[in-house]
């Protein structure tokens, strides 16, 4: 799975980590992120991130 970055503050959202805060388990795709999911470091929302790699 690839890894995500926040254009907004460089936060890397790693689908094998999850965002535990953010009550998302690991091993869940960006796809599959709710819409409302943001970035758990500066609040931004997932049109700022772009896929890595």
């Amino acid at each position: 799975m690839a890894k995500w970055l926040c254009n907004v503050c460089g936060y890397i959202y790693d689908p094998q980590k999850g965002d535990v805060m953010g009550g998302i388990p690991p091993d869940t795709p960006f796809e599959d992120l709710p819409d409302e999911w943001v970035c758990p470091s500066c609040g931004a929302n997932k049109e700022t991130f772009e896929v890595m790699g």
